[in-house]
């Protein structure tokens, strides 16, 4: 047990009090626990503890203190997983190695420290027949290997799920072999040419070295071979990646920056092997190599961010649940594989259950949470013979379904196809040093034309010597750099704001000044918070307290809004257990206080419901509450021993910061739209509270992506959303933005994910785009005039090697100071915000009646 802090520091001069705390986890025990050598706050912590006890695993324990991790409580789900053996499962997720093993890629919650990585990797040990498990804490991804002739998948889940890390299906196994592979083809071209790079610059030092005190005939041959040799093995193994480049642009009748440097690096290497076998003359093979290994530097950048946005996709496939109910003929209910399910099959969908495929309720009804499709905030009450979405939600009852479609043929497995096929058609933006690419080949050209026409009618051997050192001096290592590594910089600075950028084309397209632009909101979570909730109270204070004890009963959506205003004070009181709900109506009971007071006769609900149960709803309250429903809130009244005294606005109440980023995205001249599944009238009234003249509802999502898909061909269009059905908008638009707590699938398509609250972020993101691309300038810039420096020493004859060795690398570093010393995302002091938003704060600015006690009681007259 440890202490946590003692009475008397705060105040009341009492000894230290110490707190229990779970053996496993380590949080606090529930108040009143005895402390005892081993106790657990739940079932899965003594589950994992007994596990790890029994496998002589303890040292987890240490390690994890001296790692100071947060403590976690246990995920332990329970579960079977015995779908991971279904034999659909295992064709779509496992691997057979050659020597009969299966390796299959799991997903992980609650990973937390490097403790957890032990653990896991100590997987063989708890399940004989686990022959090896490593773990991607970055992706929270584990490698599990294992002989199925000894033990089985299922197996090796439920040890992970008892360990408190519950496993998921990681999809798309092939893609992410192949990606594998090419990652690892990448690593050894950049090894490869580091390694021919140092060598030949040793090689260098000698014949350089020799140039001042001299060097033996035979040794200078040598090393010039070995250099020769070496370079040779570094142009065509690494280098053939540019060569590569630039031939597929020329077939394509483009030119790009791998083009002059293609014929910088090979023009220059063929030249050093002739010059190698003739005896004679000066060689730039430690410029080629460096020229290499550098610019594979920056193309492993490149790559590095193509695999961090290609990781994110993963999470479109793991949308929906991996395993199902199916109901068998016999009426037994058994857990299968969901790629087992086939139309025509029955499933049971509990409350928490998020549905597995397309189709009709055949038994029961219920609640469900559509809004990964719909984007409402409000649950559905849906019955027999009513259609359900996949990736639907059940809240409350539990239902029998019969499936329609499974898969990509489910609406929302067609809809993330269409998020991927949106990513493929969008065109890329051309990077900005490809653009300079092709006008800075017909300079190099025309130099070298120059100078070989200058130097031809003295010596036709000089003007060949210059015109060549002349492209192999100027090749555009730093322009090759800038553009990556700045790229970089400014996403690792945006990072450390909480603004992930997935690839460095956004930059350029949000720092674009010219032409129509135009940023697309959603309005469910992104301007507003996405859920439901009191926005305004209208009458006596005390009336809340009641209401959000007597809502303590039902399961209602508005109920959970209207205790969640209140839970801090139920402590105070307690409703009788005659409470009556009627579902889509209101509610009625008893709530007494602690005191023992007389019970105060309760009734929450609609208008409807309040005049049925012989209340008289005053006209000043139905005056409020016709205002509410015209800004597209809900009006919930409150009667206390028979007489209405208040009125809750529920709705989704507005982002802290929406009116003021909106405005400001306005300024830098954005043309601002809303775009929403919600009702039209919702969004026109949230249009006009933030003051957007242009709003769209009752939006499909097939029709987000329409929209964005034709706006996007007349302009650059910025998307702004946080849910599934924004999925596909969010990845035809020039550039998606997904908020925070947004839905996976949304994060996944989006080229940005926001990690601060509101739409703050998004102007912080254009703002910082536009100093990001004036260092990129500012680098390129750099770069030109070491090449120009090195052109103008080439065309008048006084480039050596030695000289050229030293440009080309002071290029490169200049460029990379420039990089590091820029910082776009700096913080900026805005003005103190003179007004919020928000439950309590909106009822205290609001220009109600309520606030003014003479009016009050007007109204309620």
């Amino acid at each position: 047990m440890t202490a946590i802090g003692s009475q008397s520091a705060l105040g009341f001069g009492q000894p230290a009090r110490e707190v229990a705390r779970c053996t496993h986890c380590a949080l606090p025990m529930p108040r009143g626990t005895k402390g005892c050598e081993q106790q657990f706050c739940c079932r899965g912590c003594e589950t994992a503890h007994t596990l790890i006890h029994a496998c002589g695993l303890d040292a987890y324990y240490r390690i994890r203190n001296q790692a100071a991790s947060t403590p976690a409580k246990s995920n332990a789900k329970g579960r079977g997983y015995s779908e991971f053996d279904d034999e659909a499962f295992q064709r779509l997720y496992c691997v057979t190695e050659d020597d009969g093993t299966i390796r299959a890629d799991l997903l992980l919650e609650g990973l937390h420290c490097a403790a957890c990585v032990w653990l896991i990797e100590r997987l063989p040990r708890v399940v004989p027949g686990v022959i090896e498990a490593r773990l991607d804490m970055r992706r929270a991804c584990v490698a599990v290997r294992l002989d199925p002739q000894l033990t089985a998948l299922s197996a090796a889940a439920r040890a992970l799920d008892s360990l408190g890390y519950p496993p998921h299906p990681a999809r798309r196994a092939a893609v992410r072999e192949a990606r594998r592979a090419e990652d690892r083809k990448m690593l050894v071209r950049v090894a490869v040419a580091g390694a021919c790079a140092s060598n030949i610059m040793l090689l260098f030092i000698a014949l350089y070295a020799g140039m001042f005190e001299g060097i033996d005939r035979d040794h200078e041959q040598l090393f010039r071979w070995a250099a020769m040799i070496l370079n040779t093995i570094c142009l065509a193994w690494p280098g053939l990646v540019f060569a590569r480049s630039a031939v597929a642009a020329l077939r394509t009748r483009t030119i790009n920056l791998d083009v002059p440097i293609a014929l910088g690096l090979y023009l220059g290497g063929a030249w050093g092997i002739w010059k190698t076998i003739a005896g004679q003359g000066d060689l730039y093979f430690d410029s080629i190599s460096a020229l290499v290994f550098f610019l594979l530097i920056g193309r492993a950048i490149q790559l590095r961010q193509q695999r961090n946005a290609a990781d994110a996709l993963e999470l479109l496939f793991n949308l929906g649940p991996a395993s199902a109910r199916r109901v068998d003929h016999d009426g037994s209910v058994s857990e299968v594989a969901t790629e087992s399910l086939a139309p025509g099959d029955v499933v049971e969908i509990r409350p928490g259950d998020v549905v597995p495929a397309d189709g009709r309720i055949v038994l029961g009804s219920s609640r469900f949470d559509q809004s990964i499709l719909t984007g409402e905030s409000r649950p559905s009450p849906l019955g027999c013979n009513d259609t359900v979405a996949s990736g639907s939600t059940n809240l409350s009852s539990p239902v029998r379904m019969k499936i329609e479609a499974t898969g990509e043929a489910t609406r929302i497995g067609r809809l993330l196809r269409m998020v991927e096929e949106a990513g493929r058609r969008r065109a890329a933006i051309v990077r900005l040093a490809d653009r300079w690419g092709a006008w800075l080949l017909w300079v190099l050209l025309a130099l070298a034309a120059l100078t070989l026409a200058i130097w031809w009618p003295a010596s036709p051997t000089k003007a060949i010597d210059h015109a060549a050192a002349l492209l192999i001096a100027t090749c555009p290592c730093g322009l090759g750099l800038a553009t990556p590594l700045a790229m970089t910089v400014a996403m690792g600075r945006a990072a450390r704001k909480g603004i992930l950028v997935k690839g460095g084309d956004v930059f350029e397209a949000l720092a674009r000044t010219r032409g129509k632009r135009t940023i697309i909101l959603d309005k469910t979570g992104t301007i507003t918070q996405g859920k439901i909730a009191v926005v305004r109270w209208y009458g006596e204070a005390a009336a809340r307290d009641l209401v959000g004890v007597l809502e303590l009963a039902s399961s209602h959506p508005i109920a959970r809004a209207l205790i969640n205003s209140d839970a801090d004070k139920a402590a105070h009181f307690h409703a009788s257990d005659e409470v009556v709900e009627l579902p889509g109506k209101g509610i009625r009971g008893l709530v007494r206080t602690a005191l023992d007071h007389s019970p105060q006769h309760v009734v929450v609900g609609s208008e409807r419901f309040i005049q049925d149960s012989g209340i008289t709803v005053p006209i000043g309250l139905l005056e409020i509450a016709r205002a509410c429903v015209a800004r597209g809130n809900s009006a919930v009244f409150a009667a206390i021993d028979g007489k209405c005294v208040a009125l809750a606005e529920i709705g989704d109440p507005l982002r802290a910061n929406s009116r003021e980023a909106i405005a400001q995205l306005g300024r830098l001249g954005w043309d601002i739209r809303i775009l929403s599944g919600d009702r039209a009238d919702v969004v026109a009234g949230v249009a006009r509270e933030v003051g957007v003249q242009e709003a769209f509802g009752g939006a499909t999502p097939e029709d987000k992506c329409e929209i964005v898909q034709r706006e996007t061909a007349k302009s650059t269009v910025v998307m702004v959303g946080d849910g599934v059905n924004d999925a596909a908008a969010l990845a035809a638009a020039s550039v998606g933005i997904a908020v925070r707590g947004g839905a996976e699938a949304s994060l996944a398509a989006a080229d940005v994910s926001l990690q601060g609250d509101g739409l703050g972020p998004v102007v912080e993101l254009i703002e910082g785009s536009r100093r990001a691309l004036r260092t990129i300038y500012w680098t390129i810039g750099t770069s030109l005039c070491y090449n120009a420096v090195a052109a103008v020493f080439a065309m008048s004859g006084l480039i050596s090697p030695l000289l050229a060795a030293i440009i080309m690398p002071a290029s490169s570093l200049t460029v990379v100071a420039i990089c590091l010393r820029s910082n776009p995302f700096v913080t900026r002091h805005r003005p103190a915000r003179t007004e919020t938003v928000g439950n309590e704060s909106a009822m205290a600015a609001s220009p109600s009646p309520w606030n003014d006690p003479a009016r009050r009681s007007g109204i309620l007259a």
